[in-house]
């Protein structure tokens, strides 16, 4: 049915989950640096995460995705010349797109922590600082756990768009399932059995996804009421 293909896009979903979970770890730092921020009592943090999840927000994701591989290897060339060095620096496809993908839903996960931190009542950090524990402290004790609890329903919506995402490396070289299926479709010119069988593949992620992410939220509700 897939001509000798199934094995090439079995590979090429490999590399998307590379790219996605690359994404999600740089997404997860940055998402919480910009809760953290928005969080701070300095304004010059505050202006930056703001700043940062407007421009993010604002900016479609294939037009930041050849901005990065594009315009960011012009950019870095240039700066290598005027430093003296000769020669250009190609950006890695897997790196370009692994930075775009995690500094966009960056930002998307900074609302999502920073919402599930303004859910958690004041009184419980303030009564950790009275109790002696340090910032750090109240943070992985008390805010933390709390807020992955919270979280999870909107990071739950925000991973399965990343992952669909990931078809956008296709665009600058990465040999993802999107581009193998373009490949086999050129090759063998049925384009629909293989875009079938590559949205099919994303839905056993996305459903796998799903049934995990329920696992861990179920965790993290222990002992927690939920309100009817």
């Amino acid at each position: 049915m897939l001509h000798g293909y199934g094995q090439s896009l079995l590979e090429g979903m490999v590399a998307t989950l590379a790219v996605a979970f690359s994404a999600l770890a740089v997404a997860l730092v940055l998402g919480i640096s910009g809760a953290l921020a928005k969080s701070s009592k300095r304004r010059s943090l505050r202006w930056a995460a703001n700043t940062y999840t407007t421009l993010v927000r604002g900016v479609p994701d294939l037009v930041l995705m050849l901005l990065i591989f594009y315009g960011g290897q012009a950019s870095l060339n240039w700066a290598l010349t005027r430093m003296g060095f000769s020669g250009g620096l190609d950006i890695n496809p897997f790196i370009a797109g692994v930075a775009t993908i995690g500094f966009i839903f960056g930002a998307y996960l900074t609302e999502t922590f920073r919402g599930a931190m303004m859910a958690i009542p004041a009184g419980q950090r303030e009564a950790g600082i009275a109790f002696g524990m340090t910032s750090a402290q109240v943070f992985r004790r008390i805010t933390f756990p709390q807020m992955v609890r919270l979280a999870i329903p909107s990071f739950t919506n925000n991973w399965l768009v990343l992952v669909k995402s990931t078809a956008l490396v296709s665009l600058i070289g990465l040999t993802d399932m999107m581009q193998r299926a373009q490949m086999a479709a050129g090759a063998t010119r049925e384009p629909f059995t293989f875009y079938v069988a590559v949205g099919v593949l994303y839905l056993v992620i996305t459903t796998v996804s799903l049934i995990v992410l329920k696992a861990i939220e179920k965790k993290f509700s222990l002992g927690v009421r939920v309100a009817r």
